[in-house]
């Protein structure tokens, strides 16, 4: 079978050259198409030379008709509205779109979900395995440590560019946990304290958010009872890691039937 040919939007930022890489690195793929947002330095670049992997013909366009002629899929690391508005372009085209986009709001997912009869999507808030492999840890563990005898708390920290919090991981472990307690998140979770708080009420899930220096992401979730402590942690030292489970959702997704998919699917765990 031919390599599946994959456009990457925001190209330019460091996301969008890992993923380039990435694809370079790995068999089965291919990238055929670039976009940046119009203004971009990077529109007219060579991609391939942008991300340190060699010239590979593909330059960086700011139209995206121009960039899809041909492709099979999307892979999007980007900002909500931009991945809402690449929903519709691969529902249109009937391609595979694979976000890795954190920061969407409730209306922005139904937004997305919206075109998953045209289109087959992988979404998720974290693309690496080891990720994905803790947040079912935490369901099991939430599951099995009595509210009333463990509090949960999400910690997690990042580079001091990121714009979105709680993160998109930490929110999927916060999920996880939810899940394993049987509980809405959205009405059980505590995104930040200050002042006069009152005793931490049972059952519920704390966010804690850090931001500074270069840090690509670290979270833990602890389940903190009466004289004893459990951490479950993950450390991400590189971002390659999302890149290359992007790139093997976005083969996963390839022969899929349209539909809405995360990386638990693809993982198949």
């Amino acid at each position: 079978m031919a390599d599946m040919e994959l456009v990457i939007v925001g190209a330019g930022g460091r996301m969008g050259q890992t993923l380039v890489a990435a694809i370079d690195a790995m068999d089965g793929a291919v990238v055929s198409g670039a976009i940046e947002r119009p203004g971009s330095d990077a529109i007219g670049q060579d991609i391939g030379l942008l991300a340190g992997v060699g010239s590979n013909g593909v330059l960086v366009t700011d139209d995206a008709k121009l960039a899809l002629q041909g492709a099979e899929g999307i892979v999007d690391f980007t900002v909500p509205a931009a991945s809402c508005a690449f929903a519709e372009i691969a529902a249109a085209a009937g391609i595979v779109h694979v976000i890795g986009t954190t920061g969407c709001t409730e209306d922005d997912d139904a937004k997305i979900k919206s075109f998953a009869d045209k289109a087959t999507i992988v979404k998720s808030g974290n693309m690496s395995l080891g990720v994905n492999l803790l947040a079912i840890l935490v369901e099991q563990a939430a599951k099995a440590l009595d509210a009333g005898d463990f509090d949960i708390e999400v910690l997690e920290m990042h580079h001091k560019r990121k714009v979105d919090a709680p993160s998109g991981t930490a929110l999927l472990l916060g999920e996880a946990a939810a899940k394993g307690r049987d509980i809405d998140l959205s009405e059980n979770s505590v995104r930040s304290r200050d002042g006069i708080t009152g005793a931490r009420e049972d059952g519920t899930i704390g966010f804690a958010t850090l931001r500074g220096g270069s840090v690509i992401g670290e979270h833990s979730v602890i389940f903190a009872g009466d004289g004893e402590r459990i951490e479950l942690s993950h450390i991400a030292q590189d971002r390659s890691l999302f890149a290359k489970g992007a790139i093997k959702a976005a083969l996963w997704a390839r022969n899929k039937p349209h539909g809405y998919y995360s990386m638990r699917d693809v993982l198949g765990i």
